[in-house]
């Protein structure tokens, strides 16, 4: 089981990933290098190698529409992961428990986003241009630093740190923050803080919260702000 993960301050948006492995075999995936003699570096490489590495190795599904650089139009509707997702949630994980950690989320409720966002794509580009992993719009992008929505280090830590903000804005309410994921925080405030009574919001704020429920059993830690 992995054990919980030390982070340190992201400097800048590009960070290092270190593997480290304590006596009893609980597993920590960092940013930064974690002290003492009781943890022993299994292995550090850049953010951008991993993501390479992890880009390679993805194939896309047979049901998926690909046309031009990563355009994506994908439909999930079951709880169940695919073994094909299953294996690209593994090779995202690491960067999720590090920014879970690090914003204080459950590392469910963002695989739960990125699943329902991306099904796990790196490549991904909707109809709106939102891009990457947690389908950033070029707005919300800039606005937390991300430079390529495409890196999937830089597009985690930025859908996460996106998803912190719109919880301490709603109150800790796991479905307005989802609903103004989607819509706009705009919206949700709009419609007297309340979600919007758009069906493409409805449907993804019941979709995601099934991924999170299905999830939850699986969470390895959950961090309160």
């Amino acid at each position: 089981m992995l054990g919980a993960v030390a982070v340190a301050s992201w400097g800048t948006v590009r960070a290092d990933i270190y593997k480290y492995v304590d006596a009893a075999g609980n597993v920590y995936f960092t940013d930064a290098p974690l002290q003492g003699s009781r943890y022993r570096l299994e292995w550090h490489r850049e953010s951008r190698k991993v993501a390479r590495e992890v880009t390679t190795r993805l194939k896309p599904e047979p049901s998926t529409s690909i046309a031009s650089r990563g355009r994506i139009i994908t439909s999930q509707s079951v709880a169940v992961l695919n073994q094909s997702q299953s294996q690209r949630r593994a090779l995202y994980h690491h960067f999720v428990l590090a920014n879970a950690r690090r914003y204080g989320l459950s590392p469910s409720l963002l695989h739960a986003v990125i699943r329902a966002e991306s099904a796990y794509n790196p490549a991904a580009v909707s109809r709106a241009g939102a891009q990457g992993l947690m389908q950033l719009m070029p707005g919300t992008a800039a606005r937390y630093g991300v430079r390529d929505s495409f890196d999937p280090a830089e597009n985690i830590r930025g859908g996460s740190a996106y998803l912190r903000d719109l919880l301490d804005l709603f109150d800790q309410d796991v479905k307005l923050a989802l609903a103004g994921y989607n819509a706009g925080e705009g919206a949700v405030i709009k419609h007297g803080r309340q979600i919007p009574p758009y069906t493409e919001t409805q449907d993804y704020v019941r979709k995601v919260l099934s991924f999170y429920a299905a999830e939850r059993p699986n969470s390895f830690i959950m961090s309160a702000r």
